[in-house]
């Protein structure tokens, strides 16, 4: 199975690493605030990258990128991918793995196995709201939960994030979300920005000074919180 979006160069998707972004068509989730609406809801339509293409660029590139982010849609529905990341590790890359947590027995293999050196997953809204948030009313959490659960045995360095909207967050989901995630080491509130790609439209960004407020809620639970893509507001 082929990606079908890459970002060549990428100096914010695993910190101070020179990363190369891959994206991955199709998800099962349906959130509102998607960016990638093209790779979610129509991945038969997305265009391929061949495998040697990306090899080829991971070669020639050595000595100059750190990493390779693998995100999507949702990378654990490639069938292939334990292949593809062992692929990546033979060149001396370091891997992140961007995730939503519905395949918890990938993770808990490719972890195992060597083949990720770091996990971004979403944490899409407290339990309560995770269907709704995630498009999805009646969603099962209980797969969610068990790879929440695995992360926080700090079996591989991670983060937990949540894009928060202003129509789905309010602080006391982000008291329930940190009763649920207490012990995670980050977690990262990003800033919603709408564009043409979003699956629907309409939806708000939280205002800088909500959005601290939720910062402050949330380190009673997580010792490092931290807002993403708010750093213009943080000028002010």
């Amino acid at each position: 199975m082929d990606f079908s979006g890459w970002e060549k160069l990428s100096l914010v998707d695993f910190d101070d690493n020179i990363t190369t972004t891959i994206f991955m068509a199709g998800c099962p989730f349906r959130c509102p605030f998607c960016h990638n609406s093209d790779l979610v809801l129509h991945p038969e339509n997305a265009p391929t990258i061949p495998w040697e293409t990306i090899m080829a660029y991971l070669r020639k590139r050595r000595g100059v990128l750190d990493a390779v982010c693998v995100s999507g849609g949702e990378p654990t529905l490639m069938p292939d991918l334990k292949q593809k990341l062992s692929d990546i590790k033979s060149l001396g890359y370091r891997v992140k793995l961007d995730s939503n947590g519905w395949r918890p027995d990938i993770l808990k293999e490719l972890v195992s196995d060597g083949l990720v050196d770091y996990v971004a997953m979403d944490i899409k809204n407290s339990p309560d709201r995770y269907g709704e948030t995630i498009g999805l009313p009646d969603y099962d959490l209980a797969a969610i939960k068990e790879s929440v659960a695995f992360l926080k045995s700090k079996a591989i360095p991670f983060e937990f994030r949540t894009t928060i909207i202003d129509e789905y967050h309010d602080e006391q989901a982000m008291r329930e979300i940190g009763e649920w995630i207490a012990g995670a080491d980050r977690y990262y509130l990003q800033r919603y920005i709408d564009s043409e790609h979003c699956i629907s439209h309409g939806l708000h960004m939280v205002p800088y000074e909500k959005a601290k407020r939720f910062e402050e809620i949330l380190k009673e639970y997580v010792p490092n919180v931290r807002l993403r893509s708010y750093e213009e507001e943080e000028k002010e």
